[in-house]
């Protein structure tokens, strides 16, 4: 039977039924969520299939969205899929472009990809030539969105392992902040002319404080922007966050293309070395630019770091709460407010860390919505961040024969939630009950808020 007409029936006869649901129920009507478990408030409606391979390492990876699309990251390129009927997302193109993780960001007809490790011998990228040893950015034109065509690169010393965006329309430009996994202690201001992306080019390279613990992993991993009112970015780096104006504020006089810093972020066990590798990994800021949100990936999410407090992980490494938590902090002067523990313990059997999330706009509301590998999906009310708590989750079985995949990255977008699954593809799933309306966005970059909503 086609899935839109099984959809169809199981609508119908769940129609007087959804409240009586228990909440260990099966995800609703989508085959590929057949095995989460999730709360009665969660429900699968769509969903558009991207299987990949364990050996060698295929993954998808990082969403952004333009009005009805959703661009998803690829270990092998991106992914153009068109998102109109939430039941059934559709992919349009699959841009062929080698270089692992490929991380991207988006803004109308320009697409900005990472390219994270050096360049082997004949790599390529849409078909183009990739120079050995290049590691950095890759600028895509869609304007023919079956077709995109790569129009420039930026060389960085590091390589890209994630970007944000922040748009400088006044200059008709892009900032675009490129991140390194490792390796660097820096991080890259990259500039993106719109009316010319093939002239692209590195402005500068921004230092970063830290770290302050030796054998850590350098660089930033993920940076946070939040622009409006608040001109703030936070960046996920080693085992202190850094924080920065951004803004044209007569003091502390930062920009766009030249940061100022202002304080690190330091946590107890984020990049303890005796409870296995790890640092900070991402961040995000309420919309009313008060509070930064911290993750960090202990293993490098391929470990198993959400199981009941106390277990004895391999190697010996002991289960804690901060392995499986997101931390709250002020965002002017960053004081810890509070720290949320994924409370849905997992096995040992999978890869698990609280991955890539971002904030529901709403006025008086703080909820984010989180991907976190193979825990999958929980959304979290930290509206007191000292009384966080989850309102809503989706959580697969754990995957046989055990092997690193699970939710890469979740995002709440224009009213629905969208997972990137490693080994599914893009799933599409509805939260009920939540009495409060995140505003309508035009398009999502999620490490990037452009407005501030007061």
């Amino acid at each position: 039977m086609r899935l839109a007409s099984r959809v169809h029936l199981l609508l119908a006869a769940a129609a007087g039924l959804i409240l009586l649901l228990p909440q260990t129920a099966l995800a609703d009507h989508v085959e590929a969520a057949s095995t989460f478990t999730t709360s009665k408030n969660m429900h699968a409606i769509g969903f558009s299939p991207k299987a990949n391979t364990i050996t060698p390492f295929t993954a998808n990876s990082d969403l952004a969205f333009w009005r009805n699309r959703a661009y998803q990251g690829h270990y092998n390129g991106f992914r153009i899929l068109d998102i109109s009927n939430r039941n059934n997302p559709k992919e349009i193109a699959f841009q062929e472009c080698l270089g692992d993780q490929g991380d991207v960001v988006v803004w109308d007809k320009i697409l900005i990809r990472s390219w994270n490790s050096p360049a082997p011998a004949g790599a390529t990228c849409d078909g183009q030539p990739v120079p050995e040893g290049f590691e950095g950015v890759h600028i895509f034109d869609l304007s023919n969105e079956k077709d995109p065509a790569l129009v420039g690169s930026v060389e960085t010393e590091c390589g890209s392992h994630t970007a944000t965006v922040a748009p400088d329309l006044r200059h008709r430009r892009l900032i675009v902040y490129s991140n390194v996994s490792s390796g660097c202690d820096a991080i890259d201001v990259i500039e993106v002319p719109l009316a010319n992306p093939a002239g692209a080019r590195l402005l500068r390279r921004e230092p970063l404080d830290g770290p302050f613990t030796p054998g850590v992993a350098t660089g930033c991993h993920d940076m946070g922007v939040i622009q409006g009112s608040a001109n703030l970015a936070a960046c996920a780096s080693a085992d202190g966050a850094n924080v920065f104006d951004i803004g044209d504020n007569a003091w502390p006089g930062g920009s766009l293309e030249d940061p100022n810093f202002l304080y690190t972020i330091r946590e107890p066990g984020v990049g303890d070395l005796t409870q296995g590798s790890g640092r900070w990994h991402s961040a995000a800021f309420t919309w009313d630019g008060k509070v930064i949100v911290l993750g960090w990936e202990p293993a490098g999410g391929g470990g198993p770091r959400c199981t009941a407090t106390g277990t004895v992980l391999p190697g010996g490494v002991v289960q804690t709460d901060t392995h499986k938590s997101l931390f709250f902090y002020n965002a002017a002067n960053g004081a810890k407010l509070g720290q949320w523990v994924l409370p849905r313990a997992q096995t040992v059997e999978e890869n698990c860390t609280l991955h890539n999330y971002n904030v529901i706009p709403l006025d008086r509301r703080y909820v984010l919505v989180s991907g976190n590998y193979q825990s999958g999906i929980s959304v979290v009310d930290f509206t007191n961040p000292a009384k966080a708590r989850e309102i809503a989750y989706a959580d697969p079985a754990p995957l046989v024969p055990t092997q690193l995949r699970g939710d890469w990255s979740t995002y709440w977008y224009n009213g629905l939630i969208y997972e990137s699954d490693i080994t599914r593809g893009l799933l599409v799933w509805k939260l009920s009950g939540l009495r409060a309306i995140g505003r309508p966005q035009h398009h999502l970059n999620p490490q990037t808020q452009e407005t501030t909503l007061r």
